[in-house]
């Protein structure tokens, strides 16, 4: 997905729960990584402690980029849930 509006509108219904990295919001912590404006997004896998819009699974790996920015979410069924910031020179 490459359109910003879309991605924001996106993460802000998805909900991860279970062990390891967890979130009420993705959106929120996609800020606070410092992506105010997110224009690629990758999300693939299946997760049942996730939730896009109240409903589960949704998925297990999600894969946010601006520029060079990048804020990645990892985990899924029976593994903690992971996330990790990185900016490339």
């Amino acid at each position: 997905m490459n359109d910003p509006a879309k991605i924001e509108e996106f993460l802000s219904k998805i909900k991860l729960t279970g062990k390891g990295f967890t979130t009420d919001c993705l959106l929120l912590e996609v800020y606070e990584a410092g992506l105010d404006y997110p224009d690629f997004l990758k999300a693939e896998g299946e997760d049942p402690d996730a939730s896009y819009g109240g409903k589960t699974p949704a998925w297990a790996k999600y894969h946010m980029r601006q520029g060079k920015r990048v804020f990645m979410v990892y985990g899924g069924e029976g593994r903690g849930r992971r996330s990790h910031f990185s900016e490339t020179p």
